[in-house]
């Protein structure tokens, strides 16, 4: 498992859904509990909120996915099944943008 990778993953409060690995490599490789992202599992109807990076086919999933910046969750690593693929370049620097900005580290 590495770093900006994604895999289902079942939230308590919404189900399975896709999540996108947060952290180094060598924190995945040695900790059993990692941070994730929280991506809809329905087809993205809409644009992008200020919280928001829309991932897609690029980036493994199967359409336009919908992918929350505003809240890191921690998820036991043994719990992720199914790898979908891995979030491009271009939208890592996009989902780092929006995570420092809706917890609040911009204003640092």
């Amino acid at each position: 498992m590495g770093p900006w990778e994604i895999w289902s993953y079942n939230f308590r409060a919404a189900g399975i859904h896709p999540a996108v690995v947060l952290g180094t490599p060598d924190r995945l490789r040695n900790k059993p509990v990692v941070c994730v992202l929280i991506c809809s599992s329905q087809r993205a109807n809409r644009d992008a909120k200020a919280h928001e990076v829309i991932l897609d086919a690029a980036d493994g999933l199967n359409w336009e996915t919908l992918c929350k910046c505003d809240v890191v969750y921690a998820a036991l690593k043994a719990d992720l099944s199914q790898f979908r693929g891995t979030v491009t370049i271009e939208r890592r620097r996009a989902i780092a943008e929006r995570v420092i900005q809706q917890l609040g580290f911009a204003g640092l």
